[in-house]
């Protein structure tokens, strides 16, 4: 733990310091060139710490579905609560939405909480209500990422360009908006999120063991599932409504930590968020500085990097989906 978060700061500096223009470190103590140190304090820093957050809010929500379905392969973007979130986005967008001040900044954020929410319950009451085999749960997700994919098109078709721009760069993912006062609104309602859920770790242990044995170990299995649920529409609501739809995060990275670390989640969710941070963050230092001086969206780099993943973790499983 302690070399991933060593690791994590290095990777920091170092993406601060690549772009379009390198910026030494040696610019924040130099007399001179006062312009390269603004350039590396209000546009690189907030841009390598909102990486950073996203990446652990997508890996620990990604943590959290992986051991509240007891699947290794539950993932908020694959079972469509990403596709939720990036609705309700969509709609507060394109429909003519009057707001001034702080509301401005968590408005997107309630909106895509309202939708992820709204998917994640409806996910989790199906898997329920009938055996949560991993075949059900990827076709619910396709389901509702089609339906999802399909409103978010009709409101494409009803929006004027500069809103259909927004929409098109929001369904690929992109970190290009950071600002610190972007950061500082995604930072106020993930971090309490990662920190509630990292104090729920034990629970959901316990919940790996069934909802009986967990019940007569003394858990509150409904209300701790409730709170789980919740949490982790929350960080998946501050991801989107911030940076867009960045797949895969949340399914290769609490898997490859599992592997590393073990299955207890008291390491696995912190485990998770340094992993994930670091994976976001390479993969948008990447977008800024391969096709300089455009940008990819970060989250073509991730889908490419994931989407090979989720092929081999299938045909891993004996017997293909349903093994």
């Amino acid at each position: 733990m302690l070399a991933m978060m060593l690791g994590l700061i290095a990777l920091s500096l170092l993406a601060a310091s690549l772009g379009a223009m390198r910026l030494p470190l040696s610019i924040l103590w130099s007399n001179g060139d006062g312009w390269l140190r603004e350039i590396w304090w209000t546009i690189r820093l907030p841009r390598v710490l909102l990486a950073s957050l996203i990446g652990a809010a997508l890996a620990l929500s990604g943590c959290v579905m992986q051991g509240l379905f007891r699947n290794p392969l539950a993932d908020p973007g694959l079972l469509g609560i990403s596709s939720g979130a990036a609705l309700t986005v969509g709609f507060y967008v394109v429909l003519p939405f009057s707001l001034t001040g702080f509301l401005v900044l968590y408005a997107p954020m309630i909106a895509a909480f309202i939708g992820s929410l709204a998917v994640t319950a409806a996910i989790f009451v199906l898997s329920q209500r009938h055996d949560n085999t991993l075949s059900r749960l990827l076709l619910v997700g396709i389901a509702i990422n089609a339906l999802c994919g399909a409103a978010v098109g009709v409101l494409s078709w009803l929006s004027n360009d500069a809103q259909l721009r927004q929409l098109s760069l929001w369904g690929m993912g992109s970190l290009g908006q950071a600002q610190w006062s972007t950061l500082l609104a995604a930072a106020s309602l993930t971090l309490p999120a990662s920190l509630l859920i990292w104090r729920l770790a034990r629970r959901l242990n316990l919940l790996q063991l069934g909802d009986e044995e967990a019940h007569y170990l003394g858990v509150d299995v409904q209300r701790t599932q409730r709170q789980l649920l919740i949490l982790s529409a929350l960080l998946v609501a501050g991801a989107v409504a911030i940076s867009g739809v960045i797949g895969f995060i949340g399914l290769v990275v609490p898997h490859l930590v599992r592997l590393w670390l073990g299955s207890d989640h008291r390491a696995l969710v912190p485990g998770s968020m340094l992993a994930g941070a670091m994976l976001l963050l390479c993969a948008d230092t990447l977008a800024r500085t391969l096709v300089v001086p455009a940008e990819m969206p970060v989250g073509l780099l991730t889908s490419l990097l994931g989407g090979p993943w989720f092929l081999w973790m299938i045909f891993r499983r004996r017997g293909g989906v349903d093994g």
